[in-house]
């Protein structure tokens, strides 16, 4: 068991990650509690929307001057493009200006549901690698849809477990599970998750991790929901290494049946 924690890396594209938690850095109160969740939640990742957080106008408050670049990885991503042409031009000007290759993609389908659009999404993915970016991609929670971004190049398949910011929770477990078994990139579970135990439903099922933004963010103690994340996806990930039990239809005593008295 020893040897398999150790083995137990996880790795995306080319950056080794020590915590499994990726946060979000929107909808905080200011930039100082952004800072404080992200340091209580252990990641080593952050997703930043490079449309609406500001990280290079020095005229207005700047995130990284609350969160290190140099020690915590900036991701930047799509959020808010609806067509494949905003989400390239978004990432191309983060590579212009930060240098940013390793990116999260995401093209939503309508302003109602934020479900994204996969034609728009599968198109995307496969310029961005033809143009050397790393993407991880967010996807709705079809086994076939997740397959074809994984052969256009994705770095990491990121299915949805309910509706961005919706906090329902994994709703579709079998549908994760299928695109666990057929993936051999990471596999992040990304939107929807509204508390600890669903991280911690997640990683059980085998997701090598989950991104967590409004959850956290929009808690009543971010700080605090941050570090419960933290201890749930490691919780989490120890478990589905652990192994369950097998199900039972039936009782099965727990104690022998011999020396009864």
């Amino acid at each position: 068991m020893e040897d398999r924690l150790k083995k137990d890396v996880f790795k995306v594209a080319n950056k080794i990650l020590k915590s499994r938690l990726i946060v979000g850095t929107g909808k905080y109160k200011n930039f100082k509690e952004t800072a404080k969740a992200v340091h209580a939640s252990g990641a080593d990742m952050v997703t930043v929307a490079v449309r609406r957080v500001n990280i290079l106008d020095k005229k207005k408050p700047l995130l990284t001057d609350y969160i290190n670049p140099k020690k915590i990885i900036f991701l930047p991503n799509t959020a808010g493009c609806f067509t494949s042409e905003e989400a390239l031009r978004t990432l191309r000007l983060a590579r212009e200006m930060g240098g940013w290759k390793l990116v999260k993609l995401e093209v939503l389908g309508d302003k109602q549901t934020l479900y994204p659009n996969m034609i728009e999404t599968i198109r995307s993915t496969q310029i961005l690698v033809k143009e050397g970016f790393k993407v991880m991609v967010y996807c709705t929670d079809d086994p076939l849809l997740a397959k074809k971004l994984e052969d256009c190049g994705a770095s990491a398949i990121m299915p949805l477990a309910s509706p961005i910011g919706s906090g329902l929770g994994l709703q579709n477990k079998i549908n994760i599970s299928l695109i666990l078994k057929q993936s051999k990139v990471p596999v992040i579970v990304d939107a929807g998750i509204g508390t600890a135990s669903d991280a911690t439903i997640a990683m059980e099922l085998g997701c090598d991790g989950v991104l967590i933004n409004s959850a956290i963010a929009k808690a009543k103690n971010p700080i605090l929901m941050a570090k419960s994340f933290k201890e749930a996806v490691i919780s989490g990930r120890n478990s589905f290494l652990a192994g369950r039990m097998d199900k039972n239809f039936y009782g099965i005593k727990s104690s022998p049946s011999k020396g009864l008295i």
